[in-house]
């Protein structure tokens, strides 16, 4: 097959590598940008009804919808628009949830090497503005969704995609990596501590969607990640955290807990996405079988 031919057998229109960078950082920012304009400029409730009809529309276009129709071929791929199998979506599930408790127990452990710096993580993502305590969390949830569909889409879609059908999955894999730290790097919270965090949360994310071949195992993951951030780390409305470090501690329970939460999940999503490929790469298989 040569590198510029679709490995699906549809017209060969996958973009360069600089323009799948463009398209898919520029989609994941412009998307993910509309719901604070909303939740500031309309309110809790009407902003969140407003940014969910947003999100239909966005995913329908995203996945092959509306104008421009040269594109719309490329907009399915990007959006790896496959069905899944009960099997796939049980193990996609599985990874997802393995993927968050990695995430936040990496968060809890590297606060118990250094202090935790509430007024760094707050900082942008005050909620008093808002009157009562359920408003806050719809704000939370919606926070969450949005950033999970249009940055999954945008990083794993995109970005990612079109770079594995040209260059493979470790380069695709990395760049968008790469791209998804350097958007985050510009947060108040981004200390030197959180840069392999998300580095890492973003190659977990890049390997479930190409394992998976589809962007809603990595939507679910990056939503529950997300609902734990903004409703604990970044706005407190799910409690504080207080432990202190070790330091000051010493190894005790809480931080040997910690540890093998955080071992065990990263193990339990990595074999989720074996898993995961194995099973697509069946199905893949038994389809090629099947057309010929």
């Amino acid at each position: 097959m040569s590198s510029g031919e679709h490995p699906r057998g549809h017209s060969p229109q996958p973009p360069a590598r600089l323009s799948a960078i463009l398209a898919g950082v520029l989609i994941a920012i412009a998307a993910a940008n509309i719901w604070p304009l909303l939740l500031f400029n309309f309110g809790a409730l009407l902003g969140a009804i407003t940014e969910i009809a947003f999100l239909a529309l966005f995913i329908w276009w995203a996945q092959g919808g509306g104008p421009p129709l040269s594109l719309h071929t490329a907009r399915i791929d990007a959006f790896r628009r496959v069905a899944l199998s009960s099997r796939e979506m049980l193990w996609g599930v599985f990874a997802a949830l393995s993927f968050a408790v990695t995430v936040h127990s990496s968060i809890v452990l590297l606060f118990r090497f250094i202090p935790y710096p509430t007024a760094a993580f707050r900082q942008g993502y005050d909620l008093s503005f808002i009157p009562n305590q359920q408003m806050r969390w719809l704000a939370a949830v919606i926070s969450a969704a949005s950033a999970a569909i249009c940055e999954e889409t945008g990083f794993r879609g995109f970005l990612q995609q079109p770079l594995e059908s040209r260059y493979g999955m470790p380069v695709a894999v990395l760049t968008s990596s790469l791209l998804f730290m350097a958007l985050h790097l510009t947060k108040s919270w981004a200390l030197m501590g959180m840069v392999p965090i998300v580095f890492g949360a973003g190659v977990l994310l890049g390997l479930i969607a190409w394992s998976a071949q589809s962007l809603i195992p990595g939507m679910i993951g990056h939503f529950v990640m997300d609902v734990g951030l903004f409703a604990y780390w970044w706005t407190g409305i799910a409690g504080e955290f207080r432990q202190r470090p070790i330091s000051e501690t010493g190894v005790d329970r809480s931080f040997l807990i910690t540890s093998f939460f955080f071992a065990t999940s990263l193990l339990m999503a990595l074999i989720a996405i074996l898993k995961l490929r194995q099973k697509r790469q069946v199905l893949n298989k038994g389809v090629s079988q099947g057309g010929t």
